[in-house]
């Protein structure tokens, strides 16, 4: 079958102006006017693609690759072919999202199915429901009572808000996504499946068994969050939840009642979040891991992948491990235990 993308490319740029936008160096000046139009992996770049190395282990297929650009780094431009273009920029990871961004303006955020600014005869909106103008609402979506939505939302097929939420302007709630109890704001992304607001986890033992504590908080996203498929945000029980601005969380992760997520964090696939825990801003947690109860994490500090954060982490602090602890002190005695059972596996030859 022959190979396509759902992503038309755009009017395509330069080398020259690729340069510009990355702040880089191309290796050969005389190729700046070149026109490319699209990004690819470097075994399937063809000469109008961009292609990114920045490991030596796909030496083979730079070698063989038809890019029409490489970005790279100093360190590693020395292993591309003079028969190829090559950008060379400080951190190449960031200068191929820059130039993604550049040439594929249509797929930074969702799209409709249908017109913008148009509401499609087989959704429901409650009469009370107050939309601004251009706001997109697809077949057999739900806008509850008293729901108030902003200029250039798209409420997708299938999606359900409920009475009273608020959703900001330029948003994008996702297919088969339920918002409860929340307010949202400007430019935020809810992928496929997204729940946000439904109860939190919250019982006490009582005299004939488990009995219910009432949730009665809100949930509150700020500004250019972005949310992925069937992750899950509680509302709070006697607090609200709240994740800040500009905060980028994985498909599949939850996050339990009372949780506050700072700005600019990003919490990776199948994270678990347990209750009342407070994250600063610029925390990064890697996908797997968990964190208790009521820990608070400080600004800045990042947990390994697969790791359980049981104590409070503080701030720039590095963390990994079951429990979590200070990187260097976990690599220490994973060291240490691996020769620990090196020696019991010698000793265990000399006794044979």
């Amino acid at each position: 079958m022959t190979a396509s993308s759902f992503f038309q490319r755009g009017e395509g740029s330069t080398l020259a102006a690729l340069a510009s936008l990355c702040g880089g160096e191309l290796r050969d000046p005389a190729g700046a006017d070149l026109v490319v139009h699209g990004l690819a992996a470097l075994r399937q770049a063809g000469s109008d693609d961009v292609a990114l190395f920045e490991n030596p282990t796909y030496s083979a297929d730079l070698e063989t690759s038809h890019a029409g650009l490489v970005v790279t780094s100093k360190r590693h431009a020395s292993l591309v072919p003079e028969r190829m273009a090559v950008l060379i920029v400080r951190s190449p990871q960031v200068a191929f999202g820059q130039i993604g961004r550049s040439l594929y303006p249509d797929a930074l955020r969702p799209t409709s199915i249908q017109a913008t600014g148009t509401i499609s005869e087989n959704a429901f909106v409650h009469p009370s429901a107050k939309l601004e103008s251009n706001v997109t609402i697809e077949p057999f979506a739900s806008i509850g009572p008293g729901v108030a939505i902003g200029s250039g939302t798209t409420v997708a097929s299938g999606a359900s808000i409920g009475a009273g939420c608020q959703i900001g302007r330029g948003s994008f709630l996702g297919q088969n996504a339920t918002v409860q109890h929340a307010l949202i704001g400007n430019h935020v992304i809810l992928h496929p499946g997204v729940r946000i607001g439904q109860d939190g986890f919250g019982y006490v033992p009582g005299p004939t068994g488990l009995e219910k504590m009432v949730q009665i908080g809100r949930v509150i996203i700020q500004d250019r969050v972005e949310i992925g498929a069937n992750s899950t945000v509680d509302r709070g029980a006697v607090r609200d939840t709240v994740i800040g601005e500009n905060t980028k969380i994985d498909n599949l992760v939850q996050v339990a009642h009372n949780v506050v997520i700072g700005r600019n964090c990003v919490i990776v696939g199948q994270v678990g979040i347990a209750g009342s825990v407070t994250m600063g801003d610029g925390v990064a947690i890697g996908g797997q891991s968990g964190v208790n109860g009521h820990v608070t994490i400080g600004n800045g500090a990042q947990i390994a992948a697969v790791s359980v954060v049981a104590t409070d982490v503080p701030a720039g602090a590095r963390w990994g491990g079951t429990p979590a602890r200070p990187v260097r002190e976990w690599i220490r005695e994973m060291t240490a235990l691996k020769r620990i059972a090196h020696s019991s596996r010698g000793n265990e030859r000399d006794d044979g």
